[in-house]
């Protein structure tokens, strides 16, 4: 033990929105129990990367006796965390270039990837009868209220990176209170878009982050929406989806949306 400086959390400020989190190289901080928290003195080298970004002014700098900060075991936990990421990703993998994961979280078929409502695909030659056959369709989808989800799963945790509907997609990243408070998400957001939900709150953030570099990384994507909600604790899964766009190396504008908790847009951004 040795009188360091090292990072101290207010656990009665912080909200676990989780913006800390990707600021961390060294992977020191965690959302446990719905608060940041430092796992380890270990792993904190004490230089504060992670200040600036917390809305709540949560996080400080303190000097206190703390373990020595040790870089080879951070080192270690790190490689450790990267490579339980990747088996939880590809857990249970075809081995088939292109080919869907199946039976992902555990091998729950509930969760075996499916891609669906791909009908209108037609041919360069299609008549205008069957167009306004198709406009008559779609009106009555509209009015019916149907579902534009044309994919399965959609949690961030259970899909994978290599699942055939983020090939060339428009990708909707939605908060998960999200399509409860919007009451038109379905015709205005989801519909024709590849979507992923999640709650950084409740869930690892950094996991996320290296779920969607992933998926930026190797599917060639279109465009990025994020949808999420005006409550601070929702800024976190922005930043995921930033810090992963970031490290991906892939040059794609990030369209960021934010609806109030009484259902109206509140702000429209780009990153």
């Amino acid at each position: 033990m040795a009188l360091r400086k090292i990072v101290k959390i207010d656990e009665e400020k912080c909200n676990g929105c989780g913006l800390c989190i990707p600021n961390c190289a060294e992977g020191a901080l965690s959302i446990i129990d719905g608060r940041a928290r430092l796992v380890k003195d270990i792993y904190c080298d004490g230089l504060g990367a992670c200040l600036g970004h917390c809305p709540q002014d949560a996080i400080t700098i303190e000097e206190r006796e703390a373990a020595e900060f040790d870089e080879r075991a951070t080192e270690e936990f790190l490689k450790n965390k990267g490579e339980a990421v990747k088996a939880h990703t590809e857990r249970t993998h075809t081995g088939c270039p292109g080919s869907a994961v199946k039976h992902f979280g555990g091998g729950c078929p509930g969760s075996s990837v499916k891609q669906f409502g791909k009908e209108n695909s037609g041919c360069a030659g299609s008549n205008v009868k069957m167009v306004k056959q198709e406009d008559k369709k779609e009106e009555a989808n509209v009015a019916a209220g149907i579902s534009r989800l044309t994919q399965w799963p959609v949690q961030l945790a259970l899909v994978p990176p290599s699942a055939p509907y983020f090939r060339n997609a428009d990708l909707l990243v939605t908060a998960d209170c999200v399509p409860l408070a919007y009451g038109n998400y379905h015709e205005e957001f989801l519909k024709d878009r590849a979507v992923v939900m999640g709650c950084p709150k409740l869930d690892d953030v950094a996991y996320y982050e290296e779920k969607l570099q992933d998926i930026i990384r190797i599917n060639d994507l279109r465009s990025i929406t994020v949808l999420r909600m005006e409550v601070p604790c929702c800024g976190g899964i922005t930043g995921a989806v930033k810090s992963a766009r970031d490290n991906s190396g892939v040059d794609i504008p990030i369209r960021v949306i934010t609806i109030g908790i009484e259902g109206k847009i509140i702000k429209r951004e780009y990153m």
